[in-house]
């Protein structure tokens, strides 16, 4: 197999092929403002800067670094996914963000490799997940039985077909951690809809199409290999507001989905309430409260038909009626007080603001003050 070229060698040889114009009139402006360093200050003069119109710079620096923090929590939940899935220690670590042209990328890949084009329905373009033989044969081993010995070379052959099925789980759990990295932005909506091993058959943007490409290193004992995300800059040009510090967030705050609202409901329902039912309100002197004895009775200003007030936490809540179940006092709930649903409600944001979970008390004998002595 022919060597392939680093970046650096192709943009050397692309220099040597195109050099700059270096007419006497142009001299001075040849000089400084084309050289290899990008930035570079005139004496007593204003700031020149270089710029490559064969590679504009369609992502501002903004949007690179909130790319950069979107796939940092992307990285570390697909590490975890699939360490969990091999049983063993896996390392996913981001180590750039660039802009390139699509050309560029693709010439930078090895062949043959694993070049996935997914399809988002969210972006309404396509994405390339590409994976790095270096690190999907270790990985394929492992999945097969192996990964005691380390593998003495790398296979410089396209996968079979057993082995894409196997990939294909290490490409769902990608989609996984992406769709759920970009759920703040957008719903992406991915799926695999075609694999190759050869990265030049696919050409989903033309060659000089700015693209957002994505490292990651991903590392497995002493293996390591390079996973790449591909994102075409008008695939996620409609998005481009959306990644400035303004209205982009990695942490912006979301939605309650079914399951934990499910969680959070379980959890209040165990929380510890006080209860008390009220019988009565009354006054007695000292003295009464002195002489009371067994079997007086105390009258009230409350009438019986008006049935007891129970107070949770202090809020009167429900109207209750006095009983007996199985020889123990109870009480059988008639009604709720009025505004008592506005007041629960409140009370049930307070817990689950506080996180309380504790176990649900009995309902105990209900205290009550003092009756006043009838003689």
């Amino acid at each position: 197999m022919a060597d392939v070229l680093s970046q650096s060698e192709v943009e050397t040889l692309l220099a040597a092929l195109d050099p700059a114009p270096r007419s006497n009139a142009g001299a001075a402006m040849s000089g400084p403002a084309l050289s290899s360093t990008p930035v570079r200050r005139r004496e007593n003069g204003p700031q020149i800067s270089v710029y490559d119109f064969k590679r504009p710079e369609r992502v501002s620096k903004e949007q690179m670094r909130a790319f950069q923090a979107l796939h940092e929590g992307f990285s570390r939940e697909f590490g975890a996914a699939l360490s969990g899935m091999l049983r063993a220690i896996v390392e996913v670590k981001l180590i750039s963000v660039d802009q390139l042209t699509y050309s560029e990328f693709v010439f930078s890949l090895e062949n043959p490799t694993c070049f996935n084009l997914l399809e988002s329905k969210g972006l309404e373009g396509h994405l390339i997940l590409d994976l790095s033989p270096s690190i999907i044969f270790p990985i394929v081993d492992r999945l097969l039985g192996g990964g005691k010995e380390s593998i003495p070379s790398i296979p410089s052959r396209p996968l079979t077909e057993i082995e894409l099925q196997l990939v294909s789980r290490i490409t769902l759990l990608v989609i996984n951690g992406l769709e759920n990295a970009w759920h703040n932005v957008c719903s992406l909506g991915l799926k695999v809809t075609q694999i190759e091993s050869n990265p030049q058959l696919v050409q989903i943007v033309p060659p000089n199409e700015v693209i957002v490409l994505v490292s990651f290193e991903i590392t497995m004992g002493e293996v390591r290999g390079i996973m790449n995300l591909c994102i075409p800059f008008n695939t996620i040009e409609p998005l481009s507001g959306k990644f400035s510090s303004d209205t982009w967030s990695a942490y912006q705050k979301k939605g309650l989905d079914p399951k934990q609202r499910v969680i959070l409901e379980d959890g209040l329902s165990k929380a510890a309430v006080k209860m008390i039912v009220n019988l009565a309100h009354t006054r007695l002197t000292a003295r009464d409260l002195a002489h009371l004895a067994v079997g007086d009775v105390i009258m009230t200003e409350h009438p019986k038909e008006d049935g007891l007030e129970v107070v949770v936490e202090g809020c009167p809540m429900f109207m209750a009626k006095p009983g007996a179940v199985k020889g123990k006092k109870a009480i059988r709930v008639t009604g709720m007080v009025a505004h008592s649903r506005d007041i629960l409600r409140e009370k049930l944001q307070s817990a689950a603001d506080s996180s309380t979970t504790k176990t649900m008390p009995t309902v105990t004998e209900p205290k009550t003050n003092p009756p006043k002595p009838r003689t």
